[in-house]
């Protein structure tokens, strides 16, 4: 073991003690996680405070979704060129100077293209540069047996660290006594979310740095799954535009606006969600053993867009928040069993490309919503973005069972 250790620090260029390559994975999608879950709770607050309209805090929304998508084709071209190693590390340098640039800056056009060309997240990190790299790692860690595990504690690392995130999105509140006024307490969180990013940068470079071939190709193509992964990246994309009528960013400004929540309870709600969503991935790992990963994805996903409609409709804050509640309990659960189940039905040779393939499309898909929800909020304080949210993700849902219930991963065919 010691000199497995040791090949692997001469590998990785690192001196010392190597660190696992999953717990570094995992460490570094937690800290991401938790600036990422404040900073989606505090941007509309943050540009409300700037005095911009809900409208604009939609198309900033919408905007930096869109340079997620950007970001996101340029790691699969680039992938197989310079290694996800080498990206990551070039990933969590646009995530400090994101942070640096957004505290530093009150002039929304700045803003615009920081938000297109950095890392600021309105959908607390379920669209990112990130992903697709971390999940092609990650899939080289496992075997089929054990994949959908390994994909649910990773989200789980996540979920714990959104959790705290959420729960420290009220802080700019409570700082009054200190002498620090509300707005200035605001950039020193995107200052934070500057040094989660150094931190991530110092745990991607402990990745072993695998060689990259001279030959390689300036993208990863596919092959024998190409129609499985359209198929797949077609139907994330509906589902992802359904979600980015509810970008974290856009449900607590609703909550903001219909209810007139206070940041700091926003922050004890969405720590609340977090926490729900992080016990829902080992039991989705569970049902997935029994049930199989389609339909675990779906009968799980449908009750939690259910709750959301009905969330739309009710007359009180404690009702929609209950309800809300129960939507994090399931719409997470499709998170580990999806990832997984595109590992598992593409060729390993392939599962970087379709890693990439199927975050791109719903990256711009979930890009194009926003700016319409905040139009409708903008228009009138009635939940339409849920209702509209809900519903598409129930169609997406019902042909996913219809196209892939028969396609089953390895593990499920030798059940």
């Amino acid at each position: 073991m010691d000199s497995m250790g040791a090949s692997m620090n001469e590998v990785a260029g690192v001196p010392g003690r190597a660190l696992d390559p999953l717990n570094c994975l995992f460490a570094a999608r937690a800290l991401r996680d938790f600036g990422d879950s404040f900073v989606a709770i505090l941007l509309p607050a943050y540009l409300l405070a700037l005095g911009f309209s809900p409208l604009a805090v939609g198309v900033l929304a919408t905007v930096s979704l869109s340079g997620s998508a950007c970001l996101t084709i340029g790691a699969g071209l680039l992938g197989a060129r310079y290694g996800y190693r080498h990206l990551l590390l070039i990933a969590a340098g646009l995530m400090v100077a994101s942070g640096l640039a957004f505290a530093a800056s009150e002039n929304y056009a700045v803003l615009l293209v920081i938000a297109f060309a950095g890392t600021v997240n309105p959908s607390a990190g379920n669209v990112s540069v990130f992903v697709p790299l971390e999940h092609a790692a990650l899939a080289r860690e496992a075997g089929d047996h054990d994949r959908t595990r390994m994909f649910a504690r990773y989200s789980l690392a996540g979920a714990l660290a959104a959790a705290v995130g959420a729960l420290i999105a009220g802080a700019p509140e409570l700082v009054a006594p200190l002498g620090l006024d509300r707005l200035s307490a605001m950039r020193g969180m995107f200052v934070l979310y500057a040094l989660l990013g150094l931190a991530g940068h110092w745990l991607y470079a402990r990745l072993p740095q695998r060689p990259v071939p001279a030959n390689a190709a300036p993208s990863a193509a596919l092959g024998l799954s190409r129609s499985i992964v359209i198929r797949l990246a077609a139907l994330f994309s509906l589902d992802a535009f359904a979600g980015g009528f509810v970008v974290q960013s856009l449900l607590a400004l609703w909550l903001f606006q219909r209810f007139h929540l206070s940041l700091a309870t926003a922050g004890v709600f969405f720590f609340c969600a977090s926490l729900l969503a992080a016990v829902s991935y080992p039991v989705a790992a569970r049902l997935s053993r029994c049930f199989g990963l389609v339909n675990t994805m779906v009968f799980t996903h449908i009750p939690s867009s259910v709750a959301l409609i009905l969330a739309a409709l009710a007359p009180t804050l404690g009702l929609a928040l209950a309800l809300l509640l129960v939507r994090a309990a399931l719409s997470q659960m499709d998170v580990p069993t999806r990832s997984s189940y595109v590992m598992a039905v593409v060729t390993e040779a392939e599962r970087p490309a379709a890693a990439s393939f199927t975050s791109v499309p719903r990256s711009l898909a979930s890009a194009a919503s926003p700016a319409m929800a905040g139009a409708l909020f903008a228009a009138s304080a009635f939940a339409w973005p849920l209702l509209i949210c809900g519903t598409l993700k129930i169609v997406y849902d019902l042909l996913l069972l219809a196209q892939f219930r028969q396609l089953k991963p390895p593990e499920e065919r030798g059940a």
